[in-house]
């Protein structure tokens, strides 16, 4: 028998490992069965070069739980170990002082177990013991037995063992019995096994028996050795990658299509990338793809190495070029990282393209789908635009679909402004902006209908690409402001009738929370309605994109600012202007003419003292101005109480703001109801 001290520079190596790894405790197992693995793969190479002359077998690693004695069990029939491997592998570990262990890596069980070689010593995060009978595969080994109980302290003895390969046995500590469970060590070898190249079983397959489950003498087989991502493309069927999906995604849709990346220079890397079908949500959309290392499982905190915008993306990435144990900060680090970073960028871009040209009809048909991860793209990757343009589409509101360059050449001869500037018009709703869409299209413009949730985000950057262009939604303003042709038709009314008209339809907007009304007069003809809901397009884009960018979170918080435009020219805002000018006449007569004097009085005041700083100004000149600005401010209150009382008893007022806010969605509860109930008052 052999006694001895684990090589390492501080007595309490185990107490560190056991604190400090215990939030990442569960990968003990992915660690136990890689090893395992490893050891299977040497034999399977060492036959393949002729250095190994017996028979390979059954290479199948076992993983047994015995809950009565507490343990884990890992056999494998590998390579093995002879007493001096021991020393050499187990005994030696290579390990700096224990005050850098906790000051640099502390908060990462994986970089931990990584920068130290500590995979095996990982079973001590669960163990109170661990056992390792092992024998080698080399002519006249052998068998032995190591054992530790958590010190420095190890025991190396002889043992019996039949074959070649290794048992190691954990005796599974006290506050880790959680482990001990058959479920959890089924969901862990799923989470972190089930591809790995060398079968792996724990227990029998169980069958339906005689009204119970009862376990039959088959292995139960937990993984797959030949995941469809090591194998050919070639030689693979639709429904190949179809099947895999939805072992990978039991309750997800059919993915639109799919890529299987496969490089070997400059680094190694295969994979399969799905394109699943979502049309908005982000977020719960992420962390699907799943990164492997050889076969084993490493994590879906794939950020580092997809690009953002196709973490959206499902499936597998396996690089044997990236670190099973491998840290958030090396990812973001690393230049090879970030080589395959560009590469899967590419590959995914030259699909798109591919199956563009190839059946753009299809292409159009999964657009919908698609252009979330496009815009994602355009919006998150500085040089993913120019990939992309060539297989970005625009679709119009009649559910025709454009290459960008196509577009530009539909609207070009119809859309440009009075300045030269090509207008994109678009709505975000076919059905809330039909009144407005149709208003567009009577013109001979076309619309596009950007209904994504990134549709809008993206068009900042669309306005940066494209020459001399600017997006602006459909119901931004009236339409011959849209896009200015000439000089605007200017209203036949005084400066005064506008007023009172502006005053009279302000008085009676209804108060809604988080927005305001700016109600304004314009001659639009006697053909346009009556009274039209505009919202100005940069605000309400800044609103929308306070969404997704946290450092404009300020626009977020203001009300919605809408424009209210009277149409001077329609016949009923004409009737409403007659009935003012016939019943208020000689009411406001007396109030305007007071208040023009006063107005004219202060303005002299103003002249009178212009020369003066404030402080030269004499109390009974600021006394005259503070006096005159009252009594102007006392007169313009009364006229709005007589607007106000008047607009409040004209029913045609009423119905005109309303019928406005009704068109945009804007008319709900009581409003709606005292609406519905004037209409029919009106119909009488």
């Amino acid at each position: 028998m052999q006694k001895g001290n684990i090589g390492v520079t501080t007595e309490n190596i185990f107490p560190v490992i056991k604190k400090f790894l215990y939030s990442d405790h569960e990968i003990f197992l992915r660690e136990m069965v890689s090893n395992a693995v490893d050891a299977t793969q040497k034999l399977k190479t060492l036959k393949e070069k002729g250095d190994f002359k017996g028979e390979l077998g059954d290479l199948t690693v076992h993983i047994a739980l015995d809950t009565d004695k507490g343990t884990i069990t890992i056999s494998d029939r590998g390579i093995g170990m002879t007493e001096e491997e021991i020393d050499k592998y187990i005994n030696q570990i290579a390990f700096s002082g224990v005050s850098d262990f906790l000051e640099k890596y502390k908060d990462n069980a994986n970089n931990i177990i990584g920068h130290f070689g500590l995979g095996f010593y990982s079973s001590f995060m669960v163990s109170k013991k661990v056992e390792i009978i092992t024998k080698s595969y080399k002519d006249g080994a052998k068998a032995v037995k190591w054992s530790c109980d958590g010190s420095p302290a190890f025991e190396i003895d002889d043992a019996e063992r039949d074959s070649r390969g290794s048992d190691i046995i954990l005796h599974i500590d006290d506050d880790c019995k959680e482990f001990l469970d058959k479920q959890k060590i089924e969901e862990l070898l799923q989470k972190y096994c089930k591809f790995l190249p060398v079968p792996v079983a724990f227990g029998k397959k169980t069958e339906w028996k005689d009204g119970k489950q009862v376990e039959t003498a088959e292995d139960h087989i937990i993984n797959s050795v030949e995941p469809l991502w090591t194998k050919t493309p070639s030689t693979l069927k639709d429904e190949d990658y179809k099947s895999f999906y939805r072992t990978l995604y039991p309750m997800h849709d059919e993915p639109l299509f799919w890529i299987h990346l496969n490089v070997d220079y400059p680094f190694n890397l295969t994979g399969i990338l799905y394109f699943p079908r979502i049309k908005s949500n982000l977020d719960i959309t992420r962390n699907k793809i799943q990164l492997y290392c050889n076969q084993v499982f490493v994590t879906d905190q794939v950020e580092g190495i997809v690009p953002e915008f196709l973490t959206l993306l499902h499936g597998v990435i396996d690089s044997p070029d990236i670190p099973l144990n491998v840290s958030r900060s090396y990812l973001q680090s690393d230049r090879e990282v970030k080589k395959i970073s560009t590469y899967i960028t590419k590959k995914v871009a030259d699909r798109l393209k591919a199956i563009f040209n190839e059946d753009r009809k299809a292409y159009e048909q999964k657009w919908d789908d698609l252009k979330l991860f496009i815009n994602y793209g355009i919006l998150s990757e500085k040089d993913f635009y120019d990939r992309a343009k060539d297989f970005s589409l625009f679709k119009d509101t009649e559910g025709k679909y454009f290459t960008f360059e196509e577009y530009q050449k539909l609207i070009e001869p119809v859309q440009k402004d009075k300045d030269g500037t090509l207008v994109y018009l678009y709505a975000t709703d076919k059905e809330e902006q039909y009144s407005y869409i149709k208003a567009a299209q009577d013109k001979g413009y076309s619309v596009l209908l950007f209904d994504g949730q990134l549709d809008v985000p993206a068009i900042q950057t669309f306005e940066q690409k494209f020459e001399k262009s600017r997006f602006t939604r459909v119901d931004s303003d009236i339409i011959d402001r849209l896009i200015v042709k000439e000089d605007a038709q200017k209203t036949s009314l005084s400066d005064g009738e506008r007023d009172n008209l502006s005053a009279i339809f302000q008085s009676q907007v209804p108060q809604m929370e988080k927005s305001e009304f700016l109600v304004e007069v314009d001659a639009l003809g006697e053909d346009a309605r009556p009274v039209i809901i505009t919202q100005n397009e940069w605000m309400r884009r800044m609103k929308e994109m306070s969404r997704y960018q946290s450092g404009m979170a300020f626009y977020g918080q203001m009300p919605d600012s809408f424009n209210m435009v009277l149409n001077s020219d329609h016949r009923l805002v004409k009737e409403v202007l007659s009935s003012l000018n016939t019943e208020l006449s000689d009411t406001l007569k007396p109030i305007e003419a007071e208040i023009k004097g006063q107005e004219a009085r202060l303005a002299a005041l103003n002249q009178q003292t212009e020369k003066k700083k404030p402080e030269e100004l004499t109390q009974a000149e600021k006394d005259d101005k503070a006096n005159t600005q009252k009594a102007i401010d006392e007169q313009n209150e009364k006229k709005q109480s007589v607007l106000s009382g008047f607009a409040a008893k004209n029913a045609v007022v009423h119905q005109l703001i309303d019928l406005a806010l009704l068109q945009n969605g804007m008319l709900k509860g009581e409003a709606l109801d005292k609406f519905l109930k004037r209409s029919v008052d009106l119909i009488k």
